[in-house]
Protein backbone atom coordinates (compact mmCIF):
# COMPACT_ATOMS: atom_id res chain seq x y z
CA UNK A 1 0.00 0.00 0.00
CA UNK A 2 1.15 3.34 -1.17
CA UNK A 3 0.92 6.42 2.00
CA UNK A 4 1.21 9.57 1.11
CA UNK A 5 1.96 12.70 3.31
CA UNK A 6 0.96 16.32 2.13
CA UNK A 7 2.48 19.31 3.99
CA UNK A 8 2.81 23.02 3.16
CA UNK A 9 -0.85 24.25 2.91
CA UNK A 10 -1.74 27.39 4.60
CA UNK A 11 -3.68 31.07 4.81
CA UNK A 12 -2.01 33.54 2.13
CA UNK A 13 -3.97 36.64 0.38
CA UNK A 14 -4.58 37.09 -3.01
CA UNK A 15 -1.40 37.50 -5.07
CA UNK A 16 0.57 35.45 -2.30
CA UNK A 17 2.76 31.97 -3.12
CA UNK A 18 2.93 28.60 -1.37
CA UNK A 19 5.08 25.54 -1.69
CA UNK A 20 3.51 22.05 -1.04
CA UNK A 21 5.21 18.70 -0.56
CA UNK A 22 4.42 15.53 -0.85
CA UNK A 23 6.49 12.34 0.34
CA UNK A 24 5.28 9.16 -1.00
CA UNK A 25 5.99 5.75 0.82
CA UNK A 26 4.95 2.11 1.28
CA UNK A 27 4.24 0.22 -2.14
CA UNK A 28 5.22 2.92 -4.35
CA UNK A 29 6.69 1.86 -8.01
CA UNK A 30 10.09 3.77 -8.94
CA UNK A 31 10.17 6.77 -10.44
CA UNK A 32 6.35 7.04 -10.40
CA UNK A 33 3.98 9.60 -12.37
CA UNK A 34 2.94 11.93 -9.66
CA UNK A 35 0.53 14.62 -9.49
CA UNK A 36 -1.29 16.84 -7.34
CA UNK A 37 -5.28 17.13 -7.04
CA UNK A 38 -7.39 19.60 -5.27
CA UNK A 39 -11.13 19.89 -3.88
CA UNK A 40 -12.87 22.39 -3.00
CA UNK A 41 -16.26 22.59 -0.76
CA UNK A 42 -19.07 21.56 -2.71
CA UNK A 43 -16.88 19.96 -5.70
CA UNK A 44 -15.57 17.06 -6.92
CA UNK A 45 -11.70 16.63 -6.75
CA UNK A 46 -9.73 17.50 -9.77
CA UNK A 47 -5.84 17.23 -10.43
CA UNK A 48 -4.32 20.17 -11.48
CA UNK A 49 -0.38 19.01 -12.20
CA UNK A 50 1.30 15.95 -12.88
CA UNK A 51 4.88 14.77 -13.89
CA UNK A 52 6.21 11.70 -15.40
CA UNK A 53 9.60 11.29 -13.43
CA UNK A 54 11.75 12.25 -15.83
CA UNK A 55 9.98 15.73 -16.72
CA UNK A 56 9.30 14.46 -20.04
CA UNK A 57 5.75 14.62 -19.47
CA UNK A 58 4.09 17.24 -17.49
CA UNK A 59 0.27 18.49 -17.05
CA UNK A 60 -1.14 21.53 -15.94
CA UNK A 61 -4.74 21.86 -15.52
CA UNK A 62 -5.95 25.41 -17.71
CA UNK A 63 -6.89 27.32 -14.23
CA UNK A 64 -3.58 26.70 -12.96
CA UNK A 65 -0.99 27.16 -15.66
CA UNK A 66 1.33 29.56 -15.76
CA UNK A 67 0.94 29.78 -11.72
CA UNK A 68 1.65 26.80 -10.84
CA UNK A 69 4.72 24.47 -11.19
CA UNK A 70 5.07 20.91 -10.38
CA UNK A 71 8.24 19.59 -9.64
CA UNK A 72 9.94 16.30 -7.52
CA UNK A 73 13.37 15.20 -5.79
CA UNK A 74 16.18 13.23 -7.79
CA UNK A 75 15.13 9.78 -5.25
CA UNK A 76 11.17 10.43 -7.19
CA UNK A 77 9.48 10.27 -3.98
CA UNK A 78 8.69 13.66 -3.10
CA UNK A 79 6.72 15.94 -5.31
CA UNK A 80 6.36 19.45 -4.82
CA UNK A 81 3.76 21.97 -6.29
CA UNK A 82 4.84 25.52 -6.09
CA UNK A 83 1.87 28.38 -6.55
CA UNK A 84 2.30 32.01 -7.20
CA UNK A 85 -0.23 34.29 -7.78
CA UNK A 86 -2.67 32.70 -5.80
CA UNK A 87 -6.67 33.24 -6.22
CA UNK A 88 -9.54 33.22 -3.62
CA UNK A 89 -10.32 30.73 -6.63
CA UNK A 90 -7.54 28.46 -5.69
CA UNK A 91 -8.78 27.36 -2.13
CA UNK A 92 -9.26 23.80 -1.22
CA UNK A 93 -7.36 20.79 0.13
CA UNK A 94 -4.62 19.90 -1.88
CA UNK A 95 -3.99 16.01 -2.55
CA UNK A 96 -0.81 13.96 -3.89
CA UNK A 97 -1.10 10.93 -5.57
CA UNK A 98 1.29 8.23 -7.85
CA UNK A 99 0.39 6.65 -10.84
CA UNK A 100 0.46 2.46 -10.35
CA UNK A 101 -0.07 0.62 -13.52
CA UNK A 102 -1.12 3.69 -15.43
CA UNK A 103 -4.29 4.47 -12.71
CA UNK A 104 -4.24 7.17 -9.76
CA UNK A 105 -4.17 5.10 -6.55
CA UNK A 106 -6.92 5.08 -4.20
CA UNK A 107 -4.66 6.19 -1.63
CA UNK A 108 -5.12 9.41 -0.51
CA UNK A 109 -3.20 11.16 1.95
CA UNK A 110 -5.04 13.95 5.13
CA UNK A 111 -4.04 16.69 2.38
CA UNK A 112 -3.32 20.00 3.34
CA UNK A 113 -5.53 22.92 3.50
CA UNK A 114 -4.65 26.14 1.21
CA UNK A 115 -7.02 28.83 1.76
CA UNK A 116 -6.61 32.39 -0.18
CA UNK A 117 -7.82 35.37 1.49
CA UNK A 118 -9.22 38.00 -1.11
Amino acid sequence: QVQLAESGGGLVQTGGSLRLACRASGRTPSNPVMGWFRQAPGKERELVAAMSWNYSGTYYSDSVKGRFAISRNNVGNEVYLQMNSLEPEDTAVYYCNVKIGGRWTGCWGQGTQVTVSS
